[in-house]
């Protein structure tokens, strides 16, 4: 029998969401105006992440797979400038900065892999 792929089988869509279960936790402990300015873009950044993943495996074809695949690389580079800005601000502690910049610097080899597999293995 032939197995397929599901998408919880995706470390970088598993990264991505556990990451962003992080920050939401984090930015919902923030002050009314920090979560209303930063926080709010913050969190859409990191969840876009996952989503577009998410978004691009229930495609069909290869292309848009790969198209939104690509697009989530996007949001990852617009999570790490969040990031800075939360740590410059004061907002995240050196713990919760060091781990979500190590989880954003691993997620674009990640991503690229995954488009490298859907490349390789899709016929269409």
């Amino acid at each position: 029998m032939k197995k397929y792929l599901k998408l919880n089988d995706i470390n970088c869509y598993k990264r991505s969401l556990t990451l962003s279960q992080h920050v939401w936790e984090i930015v919902n402990s923030w002050e009314k105006f920090a979560k209303s300015t930063v926080g709010i873009q913050y969190v859409k950044a990191i969840d876009s992440i996952s989503a577009t993943i998410s978004e691009g495996f229930g495609r069909f074809f290869k292309k848009d797979k790969i198209l939104f695949y690509r697009y989530s690389l996007g949001s990852v580079t617009e999570a790490l400038d969040w990031t800075q800005k939360s740590w410059k601000r004061k907002l995240l502690t050196k713990v919760q900065y060091e781990h979500i910049l190590n989880e954003l610097q691993e997620l674009p080899r990640e991503i690229r892999y995954l488009i490298k597999f859907t490349g390789e293995k899709l016929k269409k």
